[in-house]
């Protein structure tokens, strides 16, 4: 099953920041409260107990962080019914999308999209990252996260107009070939012009050099989702964003 490799993939995302609290696996941030970056993994086939989900919810309390969880619900069905019952309320339910490198559809554009790896250019990704999805001001926290994925093995991309960075996305570090590509993003005056297409193709065909066979990705929104089917992505289960407020 798919869900229990991206279960596993996510597991690995988390890193040194990993905290284990009963059947779960917590990533932490200790900089950024933000909700994508603070959520909890179920052990595949968990079944928690009360006890077990109200001790969860301790550990992000005691972090001043949102108790909440991103996971396939077909890997760990009985999970959505505890949580539930503790009180959490389902933030979305989003479909998961594959494509494997060799069936990508490339997208023509009218910038340049490439690789980045200096940090002048990871700079620029993350102040588009962070234009586009309503954060802050971009930081060096910011910059340092995506250095730890390019050390990781995964890959950066930013789609250029001139001398401007216009869009941009990232591919996390691999695990076992599966790697969660994230973070599109496109200023708002370059918009709808299959940029964020162009850059999910790069970085889905280039990830096959870094050992990513089966790179994956949740939509945010149906729009989301038809420029990602454009590109060959083929939806394959689905991702429970579900929280406690």
């Amino acid at each position: 099953m798919f869900g229990a490799d991206v279960h596993a993939y996510l597991r690995s995302a988390a890193g040194d920041r990993a905290v284990r609290s009963g059947p779960f696996v917590i990533r932490f941030d200790e900089h950024d409260d933000a909700l994508p970056f603070n959520y909890a993994i179920p052990d595949d086939d968990a079944a928690p107990t009360a006890d077990e989900i109200a001790a969860l919810v301790a550990a992000f309390r005691g972090r001043a962080r949102t108790p909440r969880l991103e996971y396939v619900p077909q890997a760990a069905p009985k999970v959505e019914h505890a949580l539930l019952a503790a009180g959490f309320t389902v933030e979305g339910r989003y479909p998961l999308l594959v494509c494997p490198p060799d069936e990508v559809v490339d997208t023509p554009v009218d910038v340049r999209v490439g690789l980045v790896t200096d940090d002048a250019g990871l700079w620029q990704v993350a102040r588009v990252m962070n234009e586009a999805f309503g954060a802050p001001e971009a930081t060096g926290h910011d910059v340092a996260r995506l250095r730890r994925i390019l050390d990781g093995g995964g890959l950066v991309a930013a789609a250029v107009d001139g001398e401007e960075v216009v869009g941009a996305g990232q591919l996390g570090r691999p695990h076992r070939g599966v790697a969660e590509v994230a973070g599109i993003a496109v200023r708002a005056s370059h918009r709808r012009r299959g940029i964020a297409g162009a850059v999910t193709a790069l970085l889905t065909r280039e990830g096959a050099a870094a050992g990513i066979t089966r790179p994956f990705l949740t939509p945010a929104d149906d729009g989301a989702a038809r420029v990602y089917a454009r590109v060959g992505y083929r939806k394959v289960g689905e991702v429970l964003h579900i929280f406690l407020r």
